[in-house]
């Protein structure tokens, strides 16, 4: 088959690679006709990723069609069904599995990173995915562009789960990224009453009006503070979401929160800058919650391909680019540069 194999930073190479073959870890066996190029993977080309050995195929948004499952392995899935697969592979035993919370498995793994990903044509999917719910039909009306587009838009949902988003809420999102759109239109989707978007750049916040938020802010032409305690009768949001890898929208967000708001980190910070100076008072005496996010359950994932198959997450205006495994470095620039939002990489075309 071919692949994308990530051989070191700054070294994705096309090539035939051995067809994967199931076994009684990795029983399920699928034809990838779509994976989503992630920030994550943009990253670990630039810089690596501990967990990442090369030579590896990447890739964690993955869409396609089961071709093969071991034979005696009890399987809800046959060849032919059509599913999209989470990222997060967690042991379902340690303490944060038996609660529900495998996105914090104590043994966390993932596809793309300990076990080979999507950018491929084929792989195989780990029994655990295939048991504790990770895999997820898709219905035909559904493109698998589309449908891998289903992982993302989990971990936004479990964003918005911690941060308690709901009906008759205001809403600010930070950064007008493919996450941050997601973010406006499940919230939209919940119910909330008024969403902000703030965005620093102009084309971004143009791309991002097609996911129907009430306000647009860019901060660079305006005080955002301000003009969010304008939109919200001088209180702050119910809710702050910060989906920008940026400090300082961190610190900002503390100020943009009403009294008892829920600020959420949803992007981490680079490396090298992990740290903010945050103001303690704020929290104390407007007494907010501040909290992160990562990755999603299985859970999470099966409501995400709900959404999409049901048309309320509109992931066809999320997808702006596909490119062919030969041009996933060219997709990964689009990416990085800013030019789209979704970018997709379709290993048969």
């Amino acid at each position: 088959m071919k692949a994308a194999v990530y051989e070191g930073i700054e070294k994705i190479t096309v090539r035939e690679v051995p067809d994967p073959s199931v076994s009684p870890d990795y029983p399920l066996k699928i034809r990838v006709d779509a994976c989503a190029i992630c920030g994550s993977d943009v990253r670990t080309y630039h810089h690596g990723k501990s967990n990442v050995v090369p030579p590896q195929i990447i890739g964690h948004e993955v869409a396609g069609t089961v071709v093969e499952v071991l034979e005696g392995f009890e399987s809800p899935f046959a060849p032919g069904d059509r599913v999209t697969v989470a990222a997060v592979v967690s042991c379902g035993e340690c303490y944060y599995c038996r609660r529900g919370i495998q996105n914090r498995c104590e043994n966390f793994t993932a596809i793309g990173y300990e076990h080979p990903g999507g950018f491929a044509q084929y792989m195989v999917v780990p029994a655990k995915m295939v048991l504790d719910g990770s895999v997820n039909r898709i219905p035909d009306h559904v493109e698998a562009k589309h449908a891998c587009i289903a992982e993302p838009l989990a971990c936004v949902i479990n964003g918005q789960e911690l941060s308690g988003v709901g009906l008759g809420q205001s809403v600010v999102i930070i950064g007008a990224g493919p996450i941050g759109c997601m973010h406006v239109a499940l919230a939209k989707a919940l119910g909330a009453t008024k969403v902000i978007l703030c965005e620093v750049s102009q084309p971004r916040l143009e791309m991002a009006k097609a996911f129907g938020a009430d306000v647009y802010i860019n901060p660079a032409n305006e005080d955002a503070v301000r003009r969010v305690r304008e939109e919200t009768e001088g209180r702050g949001a119910d809710v702050v979401i910060v989906a920008a890898p940026s400090g300082p929208a961190q610190e900002q967000a503390l100020k943009m929160a009403a009294k008892r708001g829920r600020v959420n980190f949803f992007g981490g910070l680079p490396k090298d800058k992990p740290t903010i100076t945050l103001d303690s008072n704020l929290v104390h005496y407007n007494e907010l919650f501040v909290h992160g996010a990562a990755d999603s359950t299985p859970r999470q994932n099966r409501i995400a391909a709900e959404l999409i198959a049901s048309g309320r997450i509109n992931a066809q205006a999320l997808v702006t680019h596909t490119v062919p495994l030969e041009g996933i470095t060219e997709g990964i620039g689009i990416v990085e540069r800013g030019e789209g939002l979704k970018v997709v990489v379709e290993p048969w075309s």
